[in-house]
């Protein structure tokens, strides 16, 4: 049935973007080419480059699982709740290594080597962070990945997410779909349903958000305000979602979404490398990716607050966008 849009409600116009938001056109193959040709890349170098980082991605897993995590220590960055072990740095040196020796000219971002004031420049960037999950990981929480991504004028073109304790990995090449493989070998296009059940409603949602480490403060309150405004019933004022998962892992999360498995992920304070690669894997999904702050439409890798749905009718996903920002209440997150 052809869906027949209503007017515009009192929040549509709220947030509705000016000019009204529409889909970019998908560029054709020449305007890919002469864009990738700008930093000498092309489409064939891009699934050599992918191919390199599902290799680097299984060498990762690997360390993961040979890792003794009952006897590695962790040490604490920003407080108890942010931690780094010896794997995560020496995945992060071994992935370093291995670019820095295939692509010496370009750039390089990991979670462990970076400073403040780093930030993204135009030309090709690799983006890693080694384990995304590292609490998972020293609880011995089988929800962890390494995230890798190639990023041009600051937007994902490949993406590599994976779970060696699954034995999932997702990957994505830009204009090329985004892909589960199982341990098993099996390959699935995502997401995993090809026709996605209709998005109606939030109520009808599972949204996946994480806690992060930041646990007081305004950014706190309005994280824990949101989780309680999501889960109260209807008659209470909520948004009655069908629930709320933590799984430890915003990369997952959004290959999560990707899949259909999950239908919204709302996160506020993760990082570039957080998100990079899982981003890419669900707007290749079919999903799409908005702020999660109240009217903005065009997030940024390095902006910190995103808000990815699952993939159905764009005018579905939008309704879904406005209803999570609705819950906020006009509160916003600052990082």
């Amino acid at each position: 049935m052809e869906h027949t849009q209503s007017p515009p409600s009192e929040l549509d116009r709220q947030f509705l973007p000016s000019p009204p938001y529409s889909v970019s056109s998908t560029p054709d193959s020449q305007h890919r080419s002469d864009f990738l040709a700008k930093y000498g890349l092309t489409q064939d170098m891009l699934c050599k480059i992918s191919g390199d980082l599902v290799s680097l991605a299984h060498k990762a897993g690997g360390m993961m699982l040979d890792a003794d995590i009952c006897v590695e220590n962790s040490e604490a960055k920003n407080n108890s709740s942010d931690r780094v072990t010896a794997t995560d740095k020496a995945v992060e040196k071994m992935v370093y290594d291995c670019l820095s020796s295939l692509y010496p000219n370009f750039g390089f971002l990991g979670e462990e080597t970076f400073r403040n004031g780093d930030k993204l420049a135009d030309k090709p960037t690799f983006i890693c962070d080694p384990i995304d999950g590292t609490l998972n990981f020293i609880h011995g929480f089988p929800n962890v990945a390494v995230s890798l991504a190639l990023v041009v004028e600051k937007k994902a073109f490949i993406g590599v997410v994976y779970n060696p304790f699954r034995g999932d990995i997702f990957t994505a090449i830009k204009w090329q779909g985004a892909f589960l493989t199982r341990a098993s070998g099996v390959s699935h296009r995502l997401p995993i349903t090809p026709v996605p059940k209709q998005m109606g409603s939030l109520s009808d949602c599972l949204v996946a958000m994480e806690w992060g480490n930041q646990r007081s403060g305004p950014n706190w309150e309005l994280r824990t305000r949101v989780h309680k405004q999501l889960m109260t019933c209807k008659a209470a004022g909520g948004a009655m979602v069908h629930s709320v998962r933590s799984s430890g892992s915003a990369a997952l999360d959004f290959c999560y979404v990707a899949a259909g498995w999950m239908d919204v992920f709302w996160e506020g304070g993760a990082w570039a490398w957080d998100v990079a690669a899982g981003w890419l894997v669900l707007e290749e999904a079919g999903g799409m990716v908005a702020s999660a702050n109240p009217g903005d439409w065009e997030p940024t890798v390095e902006g910190r607050v995103w808000l990815g749905v699952r993939a159905g009718k764009r005018w579905e996903q939008e309704g879904i966008v406005k209803q999570v920002w609705e819950t906020m209440g006009g509160e916003r997150f600052v990082y």
